[in-house]
């Protein structure tokens, strides 16, 4: 059912970014790629789908996305600093118009009482504009994982619904 829902919001955001001419790339964490295979899921994603990266561990996020250590190491990986710098480095480094950057703890370990499973952290926009959003999913690891791909969709299409 989740996945229905996700190809349909991917849809609608692939139709959005063909009319403005845009091209979208990811960086994902605790999603692995869903968002990726969602978006080329869908026939016509390669006129928008720039690039997509699996910046799953902290080197990654470093080392890639040129993400500052000290930002990882004051905020941490899952935290509202870190995914706005996941989305600002494709925007900036990788000729994104818009970018996404997904972070979170997908579970069922990895936990804390500040940083619960479930939480995730979006980061998504352009150039001009950059914003973050958090979020508290439930379910298994699968549950949360497609939750926060579908959320990172319908934020997308918000975002862009009235876009210029």
């Amino acid at each position: 059912m989740v996945w229905k829902d996700i190809n349909k919001e991917s849809k609608v955001l692939i139709d959005k970014l063909k009319l403005l001419s845009f091209k979208i790339s990811t960086a994902e964490s605790c999603t692995g790629g869903l968002l990726s295979s969602a978006i080329v899921n869908n026939s016509g994603a390669s006129e928008v789908f720039e690039r997509s990266f699996i910046t799953y561990s902290n080197e990654s996020k470093i080392n890639i996305l040129k993400i500052n250590y000290s930002i990882i190491e004051e905020f941490g990986a899952v935290s509202k600093q870190t995914a706005y710098h996941m989305a600002s480095s494709l925007v900036n480094y990788f000729s994104a118009d818009i970018g996404i950057g997904i972070t979170g703890i997908a579970g069922p370990n990895g936990g804390s009482k500040n940083k619960p499973v479930g939480l995730v952290w979006i980061g998504f926009g352009t150039r001009e504009k950059l914003t973050t959003k958090k979020f508290l999913f439930d379910g298994n690891r699968l549950d949360i994982r497609l939750k926060a791909s579908l959320q990172s969709f319908r934020e997308l299409n918000a975002f862009l619904k009235n876009y210029p």
